[in-house]
Protein backbone atom coordinates (compact mmCIF):
# COMPACT_ATOMS: atom_id res chain seq x y z
CA UNK A 1 0.00 0.00 0.00
CA UNK A 2 2.92 2.23 0.54
CA UNK A 3 4.39 2.24 -3.22
CA UNK A 4 0.53 3.21 -4.13
CA UNK A 5 0.37 5.70 -2.04
CA UNK A 6 3.71 7.57 -3.42
CA UNK A 7 2.50 7.39 -6.79
CA UNK A 8 0.06 9.94 -5.86
CA UNK A 9 3.01 12.13 -4.83
CA UNK A 10 2.95 15.28 -6.89
CA UNK A 11 6.58 16.29 -8.46
CA UNK A 12 6.92 19.02 -5.85
CA UNK A 13 6.29 17.08 -2.89
CA UNK A 14 8.81 14.38 -4.57
CA UNK A 15 11.69 16.47 -4.48
CA UNK A 16 10.74 17.41 -1.12
CA UNK A 17 10.89 13.63 0.03
CA UNK A 18 14.06 12.27 2.43
CA UNK A 19 16.76 10.70 0.12
CA UNK A 20 15.87 7.26 1.79
CA UNK A 21 12.81 7.44 1.09
CA UNK A 22 13.41 8.57 -2.62
CA UNK A 23 15.66 5.48 -3.17
CA UNK A 24 13.09 3.10 -1.32
CA UNK A 25 10.72 4.32 -3.95
CA UNK A 26 13.19 3.48 -6.79
CA UNK A 27 14.03 0.52 -5.64
CA UNK A 28 10.38 -0.27 -5.22
CA UNK A 29 9.83 0.71 -9.00
CA UNK A 30 12.15 -2.01 -10.22
CA UNK A 31 10.50 -4.88 -8.85
CA UNK A 32 7.39 -3.82 -10.84
CA UNK A 33 8.40 -3.65 -14.31
CA UNK A 34 5.08 -4.89 -16.28
CA UNK A 35 3.36 -2.54 -15.01
CA UNK A 36 5.24 0.62 -15.37
CA UNK A 37 5.71 2.25 -18.81
CA UNK A 38 9.22 4.08 -18.71
CA UNK A 39 9.37 6.72 -21.51
CA UNK A 40 12.99 7.17 -22.80
CA UNK A 41 14.46 10.53 -22.31
CA UNK A 42 13.79 13.20 -25.10
CA UNK A 43 15.83 16.20 -25.49
CA UNK A 44 12.63 18.57 -27.09
CA UNK A 45 14.05 21.50 -25.58
CA UNK A 46 17.94 21.60 -26.34
CA UNK A 47 20.30 20.76 -29.05
CA UNK A 48 23.40 19.26 -27.64
CA UNK A 49 24.86 19.67 -30.90
CA UNK A 50 24.81 22.24 -33.59
CA UNK A 51 25.31 19.79 -36.36
CA UNK A 52 22.25 17.32 -34.68
CA UNK A 53 24.84 14.49 -34.66
CA UNK A 54 26.07 14.71 -38.19
CA UNK A 55 29.60 15.10 -37.60
CA UNK A 56 31.37 13.10 -40.11
CA UNK A 57 35.20 13.94 -38.94
CA UNK A 58 36.95 13.00 -36.00
CA UNK A 59 37.67 15.37 -33.42
CA UNK A 60 41.17 15.96 -32.56
CA UNK A 61 42.08 15.86 -29.52
CA UNK A 62 43.93 19.04 -27.67
CA UNK A 63 47.22 18.66 -28.68
CA UNK A 64 47.13 18.16 -31.70
CA UNK A 65 44.36 21.38 -31.50
CA UNK A 66 47.32 23.25 -30.02
CA UNK A 67 49.96 22.21 -32.52
CA UNK A 68 47.57 22.92 -35.66
CA UNK A 69 47.23 26.49 -34.09
CA UNK A 70 51.13 27.01 -34.06
CA UNK A 71 50.81 26.38 -37.84
CA UNK A 72 48.10 29.09 -38.44
CA UNK A 73 49.36 31.76 -36.26
CA UNK A 74 51.20 32.72 -39.38
CA UNK A 75 48.66 33.18 -41.66
CA UNK A 76 46.12 34.77 -38.75
CA UNK A 77 48.59 37.41 -37.60
CA UNK A 78 48.81 38.38 -41.60
CA UNK A 79 44.92 38.24 -41.50
CA UNK A 80 44.59 40.62 -38.57
CA UNK A 81 47.09 42.88 -40.06
CA UNK A 82 44.96 43.19 -42.94
CA UNK A 83 41.51 43.85 -40.99
CA UNK A 84 43.58 46.72 -39.14
CA UNK A 85 44.17 48.15 -42.11
CA UNK A 86 41.05 48.00 -43.85
CA UNK A 87 39.22 49.15 -40.33
CA UNK A 88 41.53 52.47 -40.57
CA UNK A 89 40.97 52.84 -44.14
CA UNK A 90 37.10 52.09 -44.13
CA UNK A 91 34.95 53.38 -46.02
CA UNK A 92 31.42 51.82 -45.81
CA UNK A 93 28.87 51.26 -48.41
CA UNK A 94 25.71 53.19 -47.04
CA UNK A 95 23.91 53.96 -49.98
CA UNK A 96 23.03 50.17 -52.60
CA UNK A 97 23.07 51.45 -56.10
CA UNK A 98 19.69 50.75 -57.75
CA UNK A 99 20.26 48.34 -60.68
CA UNK A 100 23.60 47.56 -59.71
CA UNK A 101 24.63 43.83 -58.56
CA UNK A 102 26.86 43.71 -56.13
CA UNK A 103 28.86 40.08 -56.54
CA UNK A 104 29.41 38.10 -53.56
CA UNK A 105 30.53 35.48 -55.08
CA UNK A 106 32.58 35.34 -58.66
CA UNK A 107 33.24 31.64 -59.83
CA UNK A 108 35.81 32.85 -62.90
CA UNK A 109 38.15 32.89 -60.01
CA UNK A 110 38.80 28.90 -59.46
CA UNK A 111 39.89 29.65 -56.04
CA UNK A 112 36.16 30.75 -54.98
CA UNK A 113 34.93 27.36 -55.63
CA UNK A 114 37.19 26.34 -51.91
CA UNK A 115 34.97 28.49 -50.40
CA UNK A 116 31.95 25.65 -50.70
CA UNK A 117 31.50 22.77 -49.55
CA UNK A 118 29.52 19.54 -50.71
CA UNK A 119 27.43 17.17 -48.81
CA UNK A 120 24.93 14.64 -49.86
CA UNK A 121 23.33 11.29 -48.57
CA UNK A 122 25.76 9.21 -49.11
CA UNK A 123 28.11 10.81 -46.36
CA UNK A 124 25.89 9.66 -43.75
CA UNK A 125 25.34 6.06 -45.02
CA UNK A 126 21.51 7.40 -45.58
CA UNK A 127 21.47 7.27 -49.38
CA UNK A 128 23.16 6.62 -52.38
CA UNK A 129 23.69 10.09 -53.93
CA UNK A 130 26.87 11.91 -54.98
CA UNK A 131 27.65 15.15 -56.06
CA UNK A 132 30.78 17.10 -56.81
CA UNK A 133 31.58 21.18 -57.10
CA UNK A 134 34.78 21.82 -59.83
CA UNK A 135 35.69 24.30 -62.36
CA UNK A 136 33.55 24.01 -65.49
CA UNK A 137 34.83 23.66 -68.76
CA UNK A 138 34.10 27.26 -69.85
CA UNK A 139 35.74 28.73 -66.65
CA UNK A 140 32.84 28.62 -64.03
CA UNK A 141 31.72 26.51 -61.06
CA UNK A 142 29.60 22.95 -61.74
CA UNK A 143 27.75 21.62 -59.44
CA UNK A 144 26.81 18.07 -61.25
CA UNK A 145 26.62 14.66 -59.64
CA UNK A 146 24.00 11.74 -59.61
CA UNK A 147 20.88 11.67 -57.34
CA UNK A 148 19.29 8.83 -56.20
CA UNK A 149 16.53 7.98 -54.07
CA UNK A 150 16.88 4.51 -53.18
CA UNK A 151 16.18 4.25 -49.69
CA UNK A 152 18.47 1.90 -47.48
CA UNK A 153 17.60 -1.45 -45.65
CA UNK A 154 18.05 -0.27 -42.46
CA UNK A 155 14.90 0.31 -40.95
CA UNK A 156 14.96 3.58 -39.96
CA UNK A 157 16.04 6.03 -42.91
CA UNK A 158 12.56 6.96 -44.52
CA UNK A 159 13.69 9.04 -47.38
CA UNK A 160 16.58 9.71 -49.47
CA UNK A 161 17.92 11.54 -52.43
CA UNK A 162 19.81 15.03 -51.50
CA UNK A 163 23.01 16.73 -52.74
CA UNK A 164 24.15 20.24 -51.52
CA UNK A 165 26.42 23.03 -51.53
CA UNK A 166 27.03 24.91 -48.79
CA UNK A 167 29.02 28.14 -48.72
CA UNK A 168 31.86 27.90 -45.40
CA UNK A 169 30.78 30.16 -42.24
CA UNK A 170 32.52 33.55 -42.89
CA UNK A 171 35.18 34.38 -40.35
CA UNK A 172 37.79 36.96 -39.31
CA UNK A 173 41.23 35.94 -37.51
CA UNK A 174 41.95 33.95 -34.72
CA UNK A 175 38.94 32.21 -36.53
CA UNK A 176 36.51 34.13 -34.88
CA UNK A 177 32.67 33.88 -35.91
CA UNK A 178 30.77 36.46 -38.21
CA UNK A 179 27.85 37.17 -40.36
CA UNK A 180 27.08 38.50 -43.76
CA UNK A 181 25.69 41.68 -43.61
CA UNK A 182 22.54 42.20 -46.76
CA UNK A 183 20.66 44.80 -45.24
CA UNK A 184 20.96 46.92 -48.38
CA UNK A 185 19.65 45.05 -50.22
CA UNK A 186 16.52 43.12 -51.23
CA UNK A 187 17.28 40.88 -54.17
CA UNK A 188 19.48 37.93 -54.35
CA UNK A 189 20.91 37.60 -57.83
CA UNK A 190 22.48 34.30 -59.55
CA UNK A 191 23.76 33.75 -63.24
CA UNK A 192 23.44 29.74 -64.13
CA UNK A 193 23.19 27.41 -66.56
CA UNK A 194 20.91 24.42 -65.75
CA UNK A 195 19.83 21.15 -67.09
CA UNK A 196 16.02 22.13 -66.44
CA UNK A 197 16.01 20.10 -63.05
CA UNK A 198 14.87 22.62 -59.92
CA UNK A 199 17.05 23.03 -57.69
CA UNK A 200 16.34 24.78 -53.36
CA UNK A 201 18.35 28.39 -52.43
CA UNK A 202 18.82 28.14 -48.90
CA UNK A 203 19.91 30.98 -46.91
CA UNK A 204 20.90 30.02 -43.14
CA UNK A 205 20.22 32.41 -40.21
CA UNK A 206 21.60 30.17 -37.00
CA UNK A 207 21.31 32.92 -34.37
CA UNK A 208 22.88 32.48 -30.96
CA UNK A 209 20.28 30.27 -29.21
CA UNK A 210 20.27 26.19 -30.07
CA UNK A 211 16.49 26.48 -31.20
CA UNK A 212 17.38 28.54 -34.15
CA UNK A 213 20.33 26.70 -34.98
CA UNK A 214 18.09 25.04 -38.12
CA UNK A 215 16.43 27.94 -39.25
CA UNK A 216 16.99 28.05 -42.78
CA UNK A 217 14.99 30.02 -45.40
CA UNK A 218 14.29 28.37 -48.86
CA UNK A 219 12.64 29.13 -52.41
CA UNK A 220 12.50 27.41 -55.49
CA UNK A 221 15.16 27.98 -58.84
CA UNK A 222 13.55 26.95 -61.54
CA UNK A 223 16.03 26.51 -64.32
CA UNK A 224 14.99 26.19 -68.10
CA UNK A 225 18.40 23.94 -69.38
CA UNK A 226 20.05 24.54 -72.58
CA UNK A 227 23.22 26.42 -73.62
CA UNK A 228 22.01 29.55 -72.85
CA UNK A 229 22.78 31.53 -69.19
CA UNK A 230 19.80 32.56 -67.35
CA UNK A 231 19.83 35.33 -64.44
CA UNK A 232 17.25 34.57 -61.63
CA UNK A 233 16.33 37.55 -59.70
CA UNK A 234 14.68 36.70 -56.33
CA UNK A 235 13.45 39.03 -53.73
CA UNK A 236 14.45 37.55 -50.17
CA UNK A 237 10.85 38.32 -48.88
CA UNK A 238 9.64 35.37 -51.22
CA UNK A 239 12.21 33.41 -48.98
CA UNK A 240 9.66 30.99 -46.65
CA UNK A 241 11.29 29.86 -43.33
CA UNK A 242 12.17 26.37 -42.31
CA UNK A 243 13.48 23.90 -40.20
CA UNK A 244 14.90 20.11 -40.19
CA UNK A 245 13.26 19.95 -43.44
CA UNK A 246 10.12 21.59 -42.60
CA UNK A 247 8.10 24.27 -43.56
CA UNK A 248 6.91 26.74 -40.13
CA UNK A 249 2.86 27.68 -38.95
CA UNK A 250 4.99 30.57 -37.70
CA UNK A 251 6.91 32.70 -40.50
CA UNK A 252 9.44 35.38 -40.27
CA UNK A 253 11.37 37.59 -42.82
CA UNK A 254 15.59 36.78 -43.66
CA UNK A 255 17.60 38.66 -40.89
CA UNK A 256 19.43 39.89 -43.75
CA UNK A 257 22.10 41.10 -41.27
CA UNK A 258 22.62 37.44 -39.92
CA UNK A 259 22.92 35.36 -42.75
CA UNK A 260 25.88 32.60 -41.72
CA UNK A 261 25.58 30.61 -44.95
CA UNK A 262 24.25 30.43 -48.40
CA UNK A 263 23.45 27.05 -50.43
CA UNK A 264 21.33 25.28 -53.60
CA UNK A 265 20.57 22.00 -52.87
CA UNK A 266 19.57 19.10 -55.39
CA UNK A 267 16.34 17.14 -54.08
CA UNK A 268 13.17 16.84 -57.01
CA UNK A 269 12.86 12.93 -56.31
CA UNK A 270 14.14 12.57 -59.82
CA UNK A 271 16.96 9.93 -59.94
CA UNK A 272 19.46 10.85 -62.95
CA UNK A 273 22.48 13.07 -63.29
CA UNK A 274 22.08 16.84 -62.53
CA UNK A 275 24.44 19.57 -63.82
CA UNK A 276 23.98 23.61 -62.68
CA UNK A 277 26.72 25.62 -63.89
CA UNK A 278 27.30 28.68 -61.89
CA UNK A 279 28.90 32.13 -63.10
CA UNK A 280 28.31 34.08 -59.52
CA UNK A 281 25.95 34.93 -56.88
CA UNK A 282 24.64 38.52 -56.07
CA UNK A 283 22.54 41.32 -54.79
CA UNK A 284 20.83 44.12 -55.88
CA UNK A 285 18.10 47.03 -54.58
CA UNK A 286 15.55 46.97 -56.91
CA UNK A 287 13.49 50.19 -55.86
CA UNK A 288 10.19 49.08 -57.42
CA UNK A 289 10.20 46.38 -54.78
CA UNK A 290 8.20 47.16 -52.19
CA UNK A 291 7.20 44.17 -50.44
CA UNK A 292 8.33 43.50 -46.41
CA UNK A 293 7.27 39.49 -46.84
CA UNK A 294 5.08 37.55 -49.23
CA UNK A 295 3.29 35.17 -47.32
CA UNK A 296 0.39 35.90 -44.71
CA UNK A 297 1.26 36.55 -41.12
CA UNK A 298 -1.98 35.02 -38.83
CA UNK A 299 -1.60 37.11 -35.34
CA UNK A 300 -3.30 35.13 -32.62
CA UNK A 301 -2.95 35.73 -28.89
CA UNK A 302 -0.07 34.86 -27.18
CA UNK A 303 0.77 31.26 -25.00
CA UNK A 304 -1.42 29.62 -27.65
CA UNK A 305 0.09 26.18 -27.96
CA UNK A 306 0.75 25.47 -31.90
CA UNK A 307 1.88 28.84 -32.35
Amino acid sequence: MALFKCFKLNTFQMYRLPSTLCQNFESSLLKFPSCINRIPHRQLFWEKDRKAGYNSKEQPGKIQHIKDGFKELKSEFKLFTQEIKEFIAADPLLIARPGETDLIWCFNDPSVINNFVTTCDSDHNQGYSSCGFDPSPAGRALFHGYLDTRVPKDGQVKKAGYCSIRSKRIRKSFKRETTFNWNLYNTIVLKVRGDGRSYLLNISCEGYHDITWNDIYHYVLYTRGGPYWQIAKIPFSKFILGSKGRLQDKQTRVRLDRVTHFGISCGDKINGVFNLEIEYVGLEYDPTHNEEFAYEMYKTDRYIVGV
